[in-house]
C-alpha cells in the first residue's frame, strides 16, 4: 500500500514539473497576450489551493480512498481536455481544472501515508515521500523537454493523463482494502471552532514551514535563470544546478541519514533547513563562479532534504487521524500559494536578482528565528475531547 501510495505521490509533482518547462511556449503559442499567458501559467497554482483544501475535508469526512479516485480520474480527465483548447478562454478554464482536480490528490494521498505511519517511523517515511517528490523534480522536466522537441504539448498531458488513468486502476485494486471509519464528533469536539485549528504552535510552523519552502522555489525559478544568463551561461546551466540541488535532498532522503528525521525534533531540524537556505539564498546574491553557485546548491539542497520532513513529521505531531485530512489540505494549499507569492513578489518589486536573492534570504532566516523561538511550545495533539476539527 505505502509504495503505490509513493507513486501516486511521484506522478503527481512529476506531472507538475514537466509543465514547468513548457507551459509558457505552449500558451505564448496560442494568445498574443502576456497577461493571458502569465495568467495560464498562476491559475494552475490558485485553483491548487481550493483543490486543496477541498480535499482535506473531504477526506476527513469520507476518507482519503474515495477522494484519491476521484482525484486521480478528473486529473486524467483534465489532462486529456488540453486537446480541445483553441483560445485564451478555453486556456484559462482548462488550466483551472487541471490546478483544481491536481490539488485533490495530495493532501489524500499524505493523509493515506500519515495514518499508516508508526509514530518512531514518521520522519523516515516522510523522507521517503520527499524522495518521490525530488525524483520527480528532477526526471519531469527533463522529460517534457525532450518529449516537446518531437511531439508536442497537447502529447505530453494525454501521456501524462494515461498514467492517472492506470493510477486510479491501481488504486482501486490495491487501496480499497483499507477502509475509513468515519468517526462521530462529541459535542465537546463541535464545540470547538474551526479558526482554533491555526493556534496550535506545531501547525502553525508546519504550514509557515511550507509556506517558506515553496517561497523560495518561488523565488529560485524565476531569478536563478536570469542570473544564469547575465553571466553568459547558457539554459543547459540552470537545469544542472537545480539538478544538483534535487540530486543532494534525493540521496539525504534515502541515505541512512535520514534516521536523523526520527530521533531528532521536527521543530529543530526545520529551523536549521532555514538558516541552510536562507545562507544558500545570500551567497547566490554575491557569488559570480559556476563552481560556487553549485556550492550554493549543495547547500541549499541540504536545507531543503531537512525541512520537507520536519514539516510532515511536525504535522503529523499536532493532529490526530481524524483531523489530519483538514490539516494536509491547509498544508498543501500553503505549498501552492508560496509559489504564487515568491514569484509574483519579486516581480511586482522588479528587484534585481541579487536583491532578489537577498530578500529571500532575509524572509527565510526570519523565519528560523521563529521556529526557534517555538521549541519549547507544546506541539502534542489536544485529546481527543477537544480536538481540532
Amino acid at each position: 500500500m505505502r509504495f503505490f501510495v509513493y507513486l501516486i505521490v511521484f506522478f503527481s509533482f512529476f506531472d507538475l514539473f514537466s509543465q514547468l518547462p513548457v507551459i509558457s511556449p505552449f500558451a505564448s503559442s496560442l494568445v498574443d497576450s502576456s497577461f493571458i499567458v502569465g495568467l495560464s501559467v498562476g491559475i494552475y497554482s490558485f485553483a491548487n489551493i481550493f483543490g486543496n483544501i477541498i480535499s482535506g475535508i473531504l477526506t476527513d469526512r469520507r476518507g482519503p480512498f474515495y477522494i484519491l479516485l476521484v482525484g486521480l480520474l478528473t486529473s486524467a480527465l483534465s489532462l486529456f481536455s488540453y486537446a480541445l483548447i483553441e483560445g485564451s478562454a478555453t486556456l484559462i478554464g482548462i488550466r483551472f481544472l487541471h490546478g483544481l482536480t491536481e490539488g485533490l490528490i495530495i493532501p489524500a494521498a499524505f493523509t493515506f501515508l500519515a495514518n499508516g505511519s508508526e509514530r518512531s517511523k514518521r520522519g523516515r517515511n516522510a523522507a521517503i515521500s520527499g524522495a518521490f517528490v525530488g525524483l520527480a523534480a528532477i526526471f519531469g522536466p527533463a522529460y517534457s523537454g525532450i518529449v516537446s522537441v518531437k511531439t508536442s504539448v497537447v502529447t505530453i498531458m494525454a501521456i501524462n493523463g494515461v498514467f492517472m488513468v492506470l493510477l486510479t486502476i491501481g488504486a482501486f485494486i490495491f487501496l480499497r482494502s483499507f477502509t475509513y471509519v468515519r468517526k462521530v464528533k462529541t459535542e465537546a469536539q463541535k464545540a470547538v471552532k474551526p479558526l482554533a485549528f491555526f493556534k496550535h504552535p506545531g501547525i502553525i510552523r508546519a504550514f509557515l514551514g511550507a509556506f517558506f519552502l515553496m517561497f523560495s522555489q518561488g523565488v529560485l525559478a524565476l531569478v536563478l535563470p536570469l542570473k544564469v544568463e547575465f553571466l553568459q551561461y547558457d539554459a543547459k546551466t540552470t537545469g544542472m544546478l537545480l539538478s544538483v540541488f534535487g540530486l543532494v535532498a534525493v540521496l539525504i532522503f534515502l541515505l541512512p541519514v535520514n534516521r536523523i528525521f526520527d530521533k531528532a525534533r521536527p521543530m529543530l531540524t526545520l529551523a536549521f533547513g532555514l538558516f541552510l537556505m536562507s545562507g544558500s539564498m545570500l551567497f547566490l546574491s554575491q557569488v559570480d563562479t559556476l563552481s560556487l553557485m553549485m556550492t550554493a546548491m549543495v547547500v541549499y539542497g541540504t536545507g531543503f532534504a531537512l525541512l520537507f520532513p520536519s514539516i510532515n513529521s511536525l504535522l503529523i505531531d499536532s493532529t490526530v487521524p481524524e483531523s489530519r485530512g483538514k490539516a494536509y489540505g491547509f498544508f498543501y494549499a500553503f505549498f501552492s500559494f508560496g509559489v504564487v507569492v515568491g514569484s509574483s513578489a519579486i516581480g511586482f518589486l522588479n528587484l534585481e536578482f541579487h536583491h532578489a536573492f537577498m530578500l529571500a534570504s532575509g524572509v527565510l532566516l526570519i523565519a528560523g528565528i521563529f521556529t526557534i523561538i517555538g521549541l519549547r511550545q507544546d506541539i502534542r495533539p489536544v485529546d481527543k475531547t477537544s480536538t481540532i476539527q
